[in-house]
């Protein structure tokens, strides 16, 4: 094995089997925050089992050999920790936060139901409804459905843009051998990265990991990243729903986490709709009162991402909520950032990630993503002088390739007049 120290208290083992092991010690806790990331989520499904990793993801918790779904349930809780799980595009991820000294017992349970979930098809009967029901429940929320749709109409075809939870045929249609197949085929070391921040000494989380048997195995190498088709650009969607409101998401295709321009995307998106300082919400919100919620974010994956914008409004005040926004985009790709704005920028969006990584969970998540984005690690200094490097130019650039309204494709969900 191979273990480097990248930082002070943090260290990374590169396993034979392709196991990477991140931990970074923080004694002043008395807690540590560990999650094991598979390789192996929507972006890597097929038409026909749209849906598979989240069920998956559901079904592991159902129960193993030596557990039954309660017994999991309670087995931290029981200690007043946490256990929790989710599912994005490239990667699944399960985590938990404990007490250090019940560290052995979070990694016995997480090991527990990701290797060894029993899958059986009566749990599949039962879960498969709850998922259906978390289905019903986006088609409910039509803040949610919008932005679904608009991964629809962005990335037509393509997983990236499917329901990470599927549609309620593919999941009526899944099989317990369907989630077997996706177990085995996402669910081994060599597709795993495991993290953990909190008070915790890096050689003894490595023998407990071995111990569970994370270390043993052949070399297997990762899952192959997905790479998304072109995006659609300027694309508009009109779907008509009974509702009281119109939800608008507008936006584009950019680039992926590693991509350089991150930073000056960040602090565009930080400028336009991150709080209510930013620009949107001032123009849209304060000064013409035409929405209450207004945002806008920059999604990066492994080799992909998206920039959009989100708008609630009412169905008479909609063109002109759109207007605005769209002048304020076409302003912003015109002439950039004035120094001034760029500065506060800056500082926003430094403090918001200082402030982040003051938790446990969040450091771990940091040190996970550096793996399975493939990316050098960076300590939090070096971030904050990449973030104050970016200049005016970089960020006029940035826009003037990706906020031009031209480019973006629009999803209206609501009244059509």
């Amino acid at each position: 094995m191979r273990t480097l120290q990248l930082d002070t208290g943090l260290h990374r083992t590169d396993c034979p089997n392709g196991l990477v092991v991140l931990t970074e010690r923080l004694p002043g806790v008395r807690s540590v925050a560990t999650g094991t990331w598979f390789r192996s989520a929507s972006g890597h499904e097929t038409p026909d089992v749209m849906g598979v990793s989240h069920l998956l993801e559901h079904m592991v918790f159902k129960g193993t050999a030596r557990r039954s779904a309660r017994e999991i349930a309670l087995a931290l809780e029981s200690r007043g920790g946490a256990l929790d799980a989710f599912t994005s595009r490239d990667h699944t991820a399960y985590q938990a936060h404990v007490l250090d000294a019940d560290l052995p017992l979070a990694l016995d349970v997480l090991t527990d139901l990701v290797r060894h979930p029993l899958l059986r098809d009566s749990d599949l009967a039962l879960e498969r409804n709850v998922v259906l029901e978390e289905i019903n429940g986006v088609a409910d929320t039509p803040d949610d459905l919008v932005h679904e749709l608009f991964g629809q109409a962005l990335y037509p075809g393509h997983p990236y843009g499917w329901p990470i939870l599927g549609t309620a045929e593919t999941v009526a249609a899944l099989s317990a051998a369907d989630l077997a197949a996706t177990h085995a085929r996402g669910y081994y070391p060599g597709n795993a990265v495991i993290a953990a921040a909190g008070n915790i000494a890096h050689d003894d989380f490595l023998a407990q990991l071995d111990r569970l048997g994370w270390l043993a195995g052949e070399p297997a190498a990762p899952m192959d990243p997905v790479h998304p088709t072109e995006a659609a650009r300027g694309v508009r969607l009109n779907e008509s729903r009974d509702l009281q409101q119109v939800h608008v998401v507008m936006g584009t295709d950019t680039f992926g986490a590693a991509d350089p321009r991150r930073w000056p995307m960040a602090l565009l998106s930080a400028t336009l709709g991150a709080g209510m300082s930013s620009r949107l919400f001032q123009r849209v919100r304060e000064e013409q009162g035409l929405c209450y919620a207004i945002y806008c974010w920059h999604a990066m994956y492994r080799s992909g991402g998206n920039f959009a914008v989100y708008v609630g409004t009412q169905p008479g005040t909609a063109d002109a909520a759109i207007a605005t926004i769209e002048a304020e985009l076409a302003r912003v790709a015109r002439e950039g950032l004035p120094a001034d704005d760029l500065a506060d920028a800056k500082g926003q969006l430094k403090g918001t990630i200082m402030l982040a990584l003051e938790g446990t969970t969040a450091r771990m998540s940091r040190l996970a993503s550096h793996a399975l984005l493939q990316e050098p690690y960076k300590p939090l200094d070096e971030i904050l002088r990449l973030i104050d490097a970016v200049t005016t130019e970089e960020t006029a650039a940035v826009a003037a390739a990706f906020l031009s309204p031209e480019r973006m494709t629009t999803v209206r969900l609501g009244p059509t007049r």
